[in-house]
């Protein structure tokens, strides 16, 4: 029996993929892979060229990717412990490869051949950037040390990958492992459409009626809608607990000691490759050029954006106590958030969510795509997937030819990683067979379709959705041939969010909700009087958003730049130290929001949160210049696609910016953005 994840296929075989196949397919790839870099560095003696170096290791690398890619992608959305036993093993056996072939110092000096020959100056830009960012990316893994200290640094990139895993997966176990059971009192205030939700949870759990878990539709239902104080409060407290020493789960999935490992260890790894701290090494590869101008950057911002998430919070508590709470809590503010905004803008999820039922919002998202960058998606059913719930769709251009493609897996379920995300299934690269298209996975945690209706979202959820997009659109519109500077590979981690926010802002326009919006029972699109309470909720508590993003990035940032062996990482130390400086509602004690902060302990962003606000000046810069031109001009889009989605990580992010706006980033539209202009 063939094994699906070495098959030379144009998508992944998910409806042939065991678990059993995966440590042979890896070793496989690993081993072919070691023979022919050898081979590589045998034949680069002399004058290596793109064609007989560069070439052959990319297609190891697609190679690779195609075995690996779609079995990190079910870990993600259809785990089982099967597959987590293998995929541990795996990971294990790829990262201790992609440590030894990151301090191969043959293949290393073949590079540097290739780099300082006369052939390098007639490559193209891209195959350029590529070569420069390897040997970037060489000195980033240790090439240069010598023993011992080559293979301590190989050491603690394996346990780095085991501890980043094993902290994922602990936020996974303490979500799906919670459950409480509902009586029906305690669903007083929760709408009828978001008590389906938690009927199908008590479902899930062989349950009658309903049930709270910390999926997070349903623990929003309760901590946004339910009358009672003290569920939302066991409900706030199971959500801010989960994986850590405290809550209703306290010591059992606790992520406490793992981030102390990984403080510890990516100190370690710093301080090897000669950087004083993590933070400094994270820079090598960002926009950012100090610690000073990120510290800077984000302080500048909470200087600007307290007084008035103070004013916010006071105006909340105000109106908390002509509601019957004497002292506002961290556990009341989703609810009465959603009062205070129902009673000043006469506007409620539940009045919006009929607007935005999932199939018109895709058809009104595929329509603004074709409108601005002149590309159609188009479903294409038969494609083999991991779940009933996935759709496949194709990006065709102007002459109907297929340039790109992506899965859409919309809803949450169990077994199923949180959040949303996109990922990479192909990437687009031109190899000895032909033009590799790229095709993308975009996943989200929608709440499912109940009652026989399609989902009916948020606009939060739609703006989730369109962010998505914009990340998918990166890694499928690119015009990138050479693969490790294709679609969204090699583009600094504080640009590489430009793309995704950059898209949200057509969730907002009245040209783009003309064309996402359908009333699930009339058809109607949103009349104008409840499209005007829409916006005026634009900037609603943005003051209280943002100086809670600004405490995320600060503490990332912070927490690796200030790391003391001899200390401990402090974690919660420095958080309240922080909060202090920002927050102006600070959660208990015992609130433990690090151990499923996934995105810096498991996720890549690792003293780079701060790129999701750097990324937001280039951003709302860029939706600027449509503004200006108006909001579908189809030239600005075209001019868009070319100088920022169509060039990837072939040349420095700060360049394609400017190209498309003909001058550098001016932080006051981050601000205008957020109603905080002055």
């Amino acid at each position: 029996m063939t094994n699906p994840l070495l098959e030379n296929l144009a998508l992944p075989a998910f409806d042939r993929i065991q678990p059993e196949q995966v440590l042979p397919a890896v070793d496989a790839c690993l081993s072919r892979y070691r023979a022919r870099v050898e081979e590589l560095v045998a034949a680069a003696t002399d004058a290596p060229t793109w064609d007989t170096l560069m070439a052959p290791l990319e297609a190891e690398e697609a190679a690779l990717e195609q075995a690996w890619g779609p079995v990190t992608h079910l870990h993600s959305v259809a785990d089982s412990e099967p597959l987590r036993e293998v995929y541990q093993q795996a990971l294990d056996r790829i990262t201790d490869f992609s440590s030894e072939l990151g301090q191969h110092r043959g293949l290393f000096e073949a590079l540097k051949r290739l780099r300082d020959s006369a052939e390098f100056e007639s490559l193209r830009a891209d195959q350029k950037a590529v070569i420069e960012h390897e040997l970037r990316d060489f000195e980033l893994s240790g090439v240069a040390l010598e023993e011992p200290a080559r293979t301590r640094f190989r050491e603690i990139s394996r346990e780095l990958a085991q501890l980043e895993t094993a902290f994922e997966q602990a936020v996974m176990d303490a979500t799906d492992a919670y459950v409480r059971p509902l009586k029906a009192e305690e669903l007083i205030g929760i709408p009828e459409s978001e008590r389906a939700l938690l009927a199908q949870a008590a479902k899930d759990h062989d349950l009658d009626g309903h049930a709270l878990t910390l999926q997070f539709p349903v623990y929003n239902a309760v901590i946004t809608y339910a009358e009672d104080r003290n569920l939302r409060f066991e409900a706030y407290q199971a959500f801010g607990t989960r994986a850590s020493d405290q809550g209703p789960q306290a010591g059992q999935f606790d992520n406490g000691p793992r981030i102390e490992q990984i403080m510890a260890l990516r100190h370690e790894a710093a301080q090897l490759l000669g950087y004083d701290n993590p933070a400094l090494l994270s820079l090598a590869t960002k926009m950012a050029p100090t610690p000073d101008r990120v510290l800077g950057f984000l302080r500048d911002i909470v200087t600007r954006a307290r007084p008035g998430a103070e004013r916010e919070l006071a105006d909340l508590a105000e109106f908390g106590r002509e509601h019957g709470i004497a002292e506002l809590q961290p556990w009341d503010v989703p609810f009465l958030s959603e009062k205070l905004r129902l009673a000043r803008y006469q506007l409620s999820d539940e009045e919006l969510k009929p607007y935005f039922p999932l199939p018109r919002v895709l058809a009104g998202l595929f329509e603004l795509t074709e409108s601005l960058f002149g590309v159609r998606a188009r479903e294409r059913a038969g494609v083999p997937v991991w779940h009933g719930d996935v759709r496949y769709y194709e990006l065709v251009d102007a002459d109907e030819r297929v340039v790109a493609a992506f899965y859409l897996d919309a809803y949450a379920r169990a077994k199923k990683r949180g959040g949303a995300w996109m990922d990479v299934c192909r990437t687009r690269f031109r190899h000895g067979e032909g033009l590799e298209r790229p095709v993308a996975y975009l996943t989200c945690n929608f709440a499912p379709p109940v009652g026989g209706k399609p989902a009916l979202l948020t606009h939060d959820d739609v703006t989730t959705l369109f962010h998505e997009f914009g990340h998918g659109l990166h890694h499928m519109l690119t015009e990138v041939e050479a693969r490790g500077v294709s679609g969204i590979s090699g583009v600094e981690w504080d640009a590489v969010e430009l793309p995704s926010q950059f898209m949200e802002n057509f969730c907002w326009t009245r040209v783009g909700l003309d064309r996402i919006t359908a009333h699930v029972d009339t058809g109607a699109q949103m009349p104008e009087d409840l499209y005007q309470r829409l916006l005026a909720t634009r900037h609603f508590h943005a003051g209280l958003f943002l100086v809670r993003q600004l405490e995320f990035g600060l503490f990332d940032f912070r927490l690796h730049l200030e790391f003391e062996p001899g200390q401990g990482a402090r974690v919660l130390e420095l958080l309240e130290q922080i909060r202090a400086e920002v927050s102006v509602l600070r959660p208990p004690s015992w609130h433990r929001f690090p151990m499923s902060f996934g995105h810096v302990f498991a996720g890549g962003y690792a003293a780079g949160y701060y790129s999701y606000l750097w990324a937001e000046v280039l951003s709302a810069d860029a939706y600027a210049a449509f503004e200006a031109a108006g909001i579908l001009d189809a030239d600005t889009g075209l001019r868009f696609r070319r100088e920022v989605l169509a060039v990837g990580g072939s040349r420095p992010a700060l360049s394609s910016f400017t190209a498309f706006r003909g001058r550098e980033p001016e932080v006051d539209a981050l601000l205008q953005s957020y109603g905080l202009a002055a």
